[in-house]
């Protein structure tokens, strides 16, 4: 195993489903939006579709097949039509609208994110890669307290790729001066995260946040409370 301690300088972390956890935090986000808007739906039922089908719609959106507008809209009417919900593109535009306004204002994180970040900060540079949008990020991250922790936030819109492609890795590396061969990237996706930055030439840890199958590329880890004893 790697010894980190000896080894790194600078940190990145993927937010959404890494340090901020998305799936609770969209949840109470469609639960008050159904409130609202008085729509009687089974929110169990609604997160059961939404969260597959908008993974789905995110992979597409990370290989430049759509644009933000079509995975905004898509990943609703596509949940609807399977929970059978009748419904207008007026009102899901209305949906969308409201998810992304709200969405930032929930503030869950995973267990142990902000003990471990604390831990971190005293020996490494924090920083955050996303691909997430520009402004629904910058306000995930100042209303959940993670403002203070990081030096630099890079997101898809800042820097025109999205993760796994090399240039948002590139950019990182040259804005905060790390060597890559000192770095580390710890996300939730195979793709974007882990192999993005290997081919960049940095380490990585895999956080396994939601059962993607197990490889042999990094270290596998299902809480951030296991990542304590690493550093």
């Amino acid at each position: 195993m790697i010894k980190y301690k000896e080894v790194l300088t600078d940190i990145f972390f993927d937010l959404d489903h890494t340090l901020w956890d998305f799936e609770k935090n969209s949840m109470l986000t469609f639960d008050k939006i159904f409130n609202e808007q008085m729509l009687s739906i089974d929110l169990e039922q609604f997160i059961f579709y939404y969260n597959p089908i908008n993974h789905d719609y995110w992979k597409k959106y990370r290989e430049n097949k759509i644009s933000q507008d079509e995975l905004r809209y898509n990943r609703l009417a596509d949940t609807f039509e399977q929970i059978k919900f009748k419904t207008t593109n007026s009102q899901i535009d209305q949906i969308s609208e409201a998810y992304i306004t709200y969405l930032s204002s929930f503030s869950n994180l995973f267990e142990g994110a902000i003990p471990l970040l604390e831990k971190l900060k005293l020996n490494y540079n924090l920083h955050i890669i996303s691909n997430g949008f520009e402004q629904v990020q910058n306000l995930k991250i100042k209303n959940s307290g993670l403002k203070t922790f990081f030096d630099f936030i890079f997101t898809a819109d800042q820097v025109g790729f999205k993760k796994p492609h090399p240039q948002i890795f590139k950019e990182a590396l040259n804005q905060t001066k790390a060597d890559p061969k000192k770095a580390l990237m710890i996300g939730d996706s195979l793709e974007a995260d882990i192999l993005g930055a290997l081919t960049q030439g940095m380490h990585a840890i895999h956080f396994n946040s939601h059962q993607e199958e197990l490889h042999d590329k990094c270290l596998i880890v299902n809480s951030l409370n296991e990542l304590n004893s690493l550093f």
